[in-house]
């Protein structure tokens, strides 16, 4: 089962009491939210999600919590049109958690796991449309230039250069359609000292990283997301943010510095909140896991 990632600074943080509108905008497991929804009673919890699969999930765990439920199969950065089609003019706390779920990866037939071999897709849509852009499509209709950038710019890949040329070689014998094609040339790609067992991280993960963050535009959908969310907050609202890897950080610290320059808000959280021992040794996937938080002004002023 997905294990919420930073549960009780996450709770603290969003300093949480009976009554608020909350939005989760990124449902996942339902772990966080569950928690949540127990100390808004009689408030309301709005979580998305462009997952149906999460959305159902989320929905089984919150038959119970004393407090209204509304979740709707949407990426967070439409949240406005969604607060619009419920009538609600301001929200009290937004919380995006930025990991994708375990059952994301556990699932089959989406391509984000590398462990085992399924479609190129990366699309977090159960049946995304025909014209949806997928990880098979980049892999084997990108030049190596554009490749070789998404590599590094979504994800720090050391080895950029040469998987994109492996890949543009690779594609020109036969299309790649599945995990375990692109696994392996990525493997040969690399020095052996990158695909060492012992290696904290697998080769391919950061490749991986690079094609979900480029097929669900999600960096543009985080920056969208933010300033759609802090907009939508009342004065004293907080926003909360996890964060995975540095892509995701820089675009969330740039917007909580430019809010706190534009005096719109304060950063509650001086310095990023990170997962303690315990919890990585319990949730390995937590390790790269950083909390912050801002709390909105009162935009009256402004």
């Amino acid at each position: 089962m997905h294990q919420p990632v930073l549960l009780q600074s996450v709770i603290a943080g969003l300093d949480l009491r009976p009554g608020l509108t909350v939005v989760d905008g990124t449902i996942n497991g339902g772990g966080h939210s569950v928690e949540i929804a127990k100390r808004i009673t009689g408030g309301h919890l709005i979580g998305l999600d462009q997952d149906a699969t999460a959305i159902a999930n989320g929905r089984a765990r919150l038959t119970a919590v004393p407090c209204r439920v509304t979740l709707r199969v949407v990426n967070f950065r439409q949240l406005d049109q969604v607060l619009s089609s419920l009538g609600v003019t301001q929200i009290d706390r937004l919380f995006l958690d930025l990991g994708f779920s375990s059952n994301q990866i556990q699932s089959a037939g989406r391509g984000f796991s590398f462990q085992t071999d399924e479609p190129l897709l990366m699309t977090y849509e159960v049946a995304p449309p025909s014209e949806r852009l997928t990880a098979g499509e980049i892999v084997n209709h990108w030049d190596e230039e554009k490749l070789a950038a998404c590599f590094q710019d979504y994800a720090d890949e050391p080895f950029a250069r040469p998987i994109a040329r492996a890949i543009v070689k690779a594609r020109q014998s036969a299309p790649l359609l599945t995990t375990g094609q692109l696994v392996e040339i990525i493997r040969q790609a690399v020095p052996r000292s990158y695909r060492a067992p012992n290696r904290r991280r697998h080769f391919a993960t950061k490749v991986f990283q690079a094609l979900r963050l480029a097929v669900n535009d999600e960096l543009a959908a985080l920056a969208e997301g933010l300033a759609k969310g802090f907009a939508s907050l009342a004065a004293g609202g907080r926003l909360a943010v996890i964060t995975f890897h540095s892509g995701e950080a820089r675009v969330v610290k740039k917007f909580f510095q430019t809010v706190k320059v534009d005096g719109r808000g304060q950063i509650i959280t001086r310095h990023a909140l990170k997962p303690t021992w315990p919890e990585i040794k319990t949730n390995p996937r937590a390790r790269s896991a950083t909390l912050r938080i801002i709390q909105k002004n009162d935009d009256r002023k402004f």
